[in-house]
């Protein structure tokens, strides 16, 4: 099962504040445990919403309208994510638990939530077939 550490956003983060040297050391430690433990799958920090667009659908079957950031309510945005694939929601658990304040000065928030596995939205054998096709296609192209 694959799980998603969402980092919220602080006012700091949606300023452009950039993580202290100390802070960067531990996430990277914390992500060297997770790869040593075999369940990273990604990380990554996110720019502030002010370098953002929302794509908006109004109506159904309408047109797309974009939206320029930045955007108000930091803590409602998202700062960053970690993607780890573990055994269970408890191991997601303590694997959250463990990582660092991701803001510093304990203004750090991480949600965590389970992302949905394919055969958990359909039980089409060709939409589940289809799906693990481009999974396997997604990690061949990283790999080149």
């Amino acid at each position: 099962m694959r799980f998603m550490m969402i980092v919220k956003a602080t006012t700091d983060s949606e300023a452009g504040v950039k993580p202290t040297p100390e802070l960067l050391e531990a996430m990277q430690k914390y992500n060297e445990e997770l790869i040593k433990a075999g369940v990273f799958l990604a990380a990554d920090g996110l720019q502030p919403s002010a370098n953002a667009v929302r794509i908006s659908y109004p109506e159904p079957g309408g047109k797309p309208k974009v939206i320029d950031g930045p955007f108000t309510e930091a803590k409602e945005m998202i700062a960053g994510y970690t993607l780890i694939e573990v055994k269970s929601r408890e191991e997601a658990i303590a694997w959250a638990m463990r990582m660092p304040d991701p803001h510093g000065f304990g203004q750090g928030e991480v949600e965590l939530r389970q992302v949905f596995e394919m055969e958990e939205l359909t039980e089409n054998p060709d939409s589940i077939a289809r799906d693990a096709a481009l999974r396997e296609l997604a990690k061949e192209q990283t790999k080149a």
